[in-house]
């Protein structure tokens, strides 16, 4: 699932006839890199949410995205649509438009941003089954804090458990990327009470029900030390493009 319905305030005015996930880097847009990805890896399927502008991203990827050129029918994407702003006016944050889109989606799945820059990003199968074979909810790709989110989001222990420390706590905290792989069923009690397809349009962020099943040692984490860049304003764009590709 690539998380693509956000306004982008901070990103205005260039948000205000494009969405964000649409705004090029290196002469493709954003929500691309991860496309290129996910072919890449050979997954099949990508679901997309929707609500700013949905439709111009409806138009620009249709329902099929391919690696050019094509080298087999494993760089071939599926896409399909959960059209929030058409089916509530808004978007739903993270955690409500999971929950609605959880119909389409399979018991494990890939979640990322697609306002944030990773191109060297691999959406492994051996992490996905690694993954399947454990007991975890969630596994994060956590990196270094960025100069804009100095305090981080989470701790990791040495074990590669995510930790929810509280206020005060000395150990380091790393900001976690927006990527990961979740189970449908941290979207379910006691974690998430929001009723599968979210049929009221609740609006929830993620990380609440994150630091539930952290304190329930249900969450593992990594470090991801590749190019990562969360392009949220237009200055963190400009200076992103201004960059060597690659650099």
């Amino acid at each position: 699932m690539l998380l693509a319905a956000g306004r982008g305030e901070r990103m205005r005015p260039l948000t205000d006839a494009c969405p964000k996930p649409l705004l090029q880097v290196h002469g493709q847009p954003l929500l691309t890199w991860h496309l290129q990805a996910l072919a890449r890896a050979g997954v099949a399927n990508v679901l997309v949410n929707t609500a700013w502008l949905g439709s111009a991203i409806r138009q620009y990827y249709g329902h099929q995205y391919c690696l050019q050129p094509m080298l087999d029918k494993r760089n071939t994407l599926s896409i399909s649509y959960s059209n929030e702003g058409e089916d509530f006016g808004v978007a739903l944050e993270t955690a409500g438009g999971i929950a609605r889109a959880l119909p389409l989606l399979g018991p494990i799945f890939w979640l990322a941003a697609g306002d944030v820059f990773a191109p060297d990003f691999a959406f492994d199968a051996g992490a996905a089954r690694r993954f399947a074979a454990g007991e975890v909810l969630a596994h994060l790709w956590l990196v270094p804090n960025p100069p804009q989110h100095p305090k981080g989001d989470f701790g990791l222990s040495d074990d590669g458990h995510a930790l929810n420390l509280p206020d005060g706590d000395p150990r380091p905290r790393y900001t976690y990327s927006t990527i990961a792989l979740l189970r449908a069923e941290l979207f379910a009690p006691p974690w998430c009470d929001i009723p599968v397809g979210n049929p009221n349009g609740v609006q929830a962020p993620l990380a609440p029900v994150l630091r539930r099943a952290m304190d329930a040692g249900r969450v593992s984490a990594e470090l991801y030390s590749g190019l990562w860049v969360d392009v949220g304003t237009p200055e963190r764009l400009a200076a992103l493009n201004a960059q060597a590709p690659g650099a």
